[in-house]
């Protein structure tokens, strides 16, 4: 049997503010809207105290100052990115800068095959390289 999930295209957002999404995630929507990130890219927020950081998303200033106004008193233990598009992890930088913690995630961008001459997908954020390279089966814990 079969079920059809409806696709939701109208929500209530508002550009680089927090929004609780469920009791132990937030969202902060980057003004960055297209066909590639709907409204905007969405950086989550998992945990309150101790927390992570998935996907910071792109380097728009407004975003960045939102991210750390959101983070403000908080522990951000992982920066976790899901994939190295230009959208998701050159935000990354200023964050782990301002909370001394670790990046998590594939990289760079390619699998390095960029340099062995080999042409890899447009649109990447070529200076992005993890702190801990993940692979497919790994788990990341929390503190």
């Amino acid at each position: 049997m079969s079920v059809t999930i409806p696709y939701v295209y109208q929500y209530e957002f508002e550009y680089a503010a927090i929004q609780t999404v469920s009791p132990l995630v937030r969202r902060v929507t980057a003004r960055n809207p297209s066909g590639f990130t709907f409204h905007g890219t969405g950086t989550y927020i998992i945990g309150h105290g101790d927390v992570a950081v998935v996907d910071p998303g792109p380097m728009i200033d407004e975003h960045i100052e939102a991210l750390k106004a959101a983070l403000a008193g908080e522990n951000v233990t992982h920066i976790l990115i899901t994939h190295t598009h230009m959208d998701h992890s050159p935000a990354a930088a200023p964050l782990k800068e301002a909370w001394n913690t670790r990046t998590y995630g594939f990289g760079p961008h390619g699998s390095g095959k960029a340099a062995e001459g080999v042409n890899v997908e447009a649109g990447g954020d070529m200076d992005f390289t993890p702190d801990v390279a993940v692979k497919d089966g790994d788990v990341i814990e929390g503190k």
